[in-house]
C-alpha cells in the first residue's frame, strides 16, 4: 500500500504509516464515516482549484488536524495495547473464556473511541467547507470511484504511468 502523505493523522484499525486510500472508511473503519479524500487533500491543487478552497479554509484544516494528532496517536496505541494483551489469552491453552470476552471488550472499547475522535476530527473539517464545496468534493469522490472500477485512464489499481497504486492509494482506505 502507498504511504499517506506527509502529516496525515494516525488512522483507525490500521498501522501508523497504512494508506487511507479511496475516499474514506479503512481498515478498521470498513464501510465506516466517509467524508472526503485520503490525507490531507485540501492541499491537492486539483482539488484547491475545483472546491475554491480560500488559503483560510486550508489553514483551518490544517490547525484540525494537528490539534487532533497527539489525541488519535495516544488512542491508536490504546488499541495496539489492548490487541497485544489479548495475545496471550488466546495462545494459552486451555484458553480462558471469559478473560479472553473481557479482554474483547476492553479491545472494542479502544477502538471505538479512536473512531469517534477520528470521526470528530473529520466532521470538523467538513465543517470548514462551504455546502457547495462539500457537493463538489462528493461529487469528485463518486467521479473518482467510478473511474477506478472502469478501469479509466489510472486503470484499477495503477498509478497514471500505469506503474504501482495510484495516488492517494486504494478504495476503502480510513480517513476522510
Amino acid at each position: 500500500m502507498a504511504q499517506p502523505p506527509a502529516g496525515s493523522p494516525p488512522q483507525p484499525g490500521g498501522g501508523m504509516d497504512r494508506d487511507r486510500g479511496g475516499w474514506g472508511g479503512g481498515p478498521g473503519m470498513r464501510g465506516g464515516f466517509r467524508i472526503a479524500p485520503p490525507g490531507i487533500w485540501w492541499h491537492n491543487p486539483d482539488l484547491i482549484q475545483k472546491l475554491t478552497l480560500t488559503p483560510d479554509q486550508q489553514k483551518k484544516m490544517d490547525d484540525i488536524l494537528q490539534q487532533s494528532k497527539l489525541q488519535l496517536i495516544d488512542l491508536r496505541a490504546n488499541v495496539e495495547k489492548q490487541e497485544v494483551l489479548m495475545e496471550p489469552m488466546l495462545a494459552a491453552n486451555p484458553p480462558d473464556t471469559n478473560r479472553i470476552l473481557a479482554q474483547i471488550d476492553q479491545t472494542a472499547q479502544a477502538r471505538a473511541e479512536l473512531e469517534k475522535a477520528n470521526a470528530k476530527m473529520l466532521l470538523a473539517i467538513r465543517n470548514v467547507l462551504t455546502p457547495d464545496q462539500w457537493t463538489k468534493l462528493q461529487a469528485e469522490g463518486r467521479e473518482r470511484r467510478h473511474m477506478r472500477m472502469q478501469g479509466g485512464p489510472e486503470g484499477p489499481g495503477r498509478a497514471p504511468d500505469g506503474q504501482g497504486p495510484p495516488p492517494g492509494g486504494p478504495g476503502g482506505g480510513e480517513g476522510m
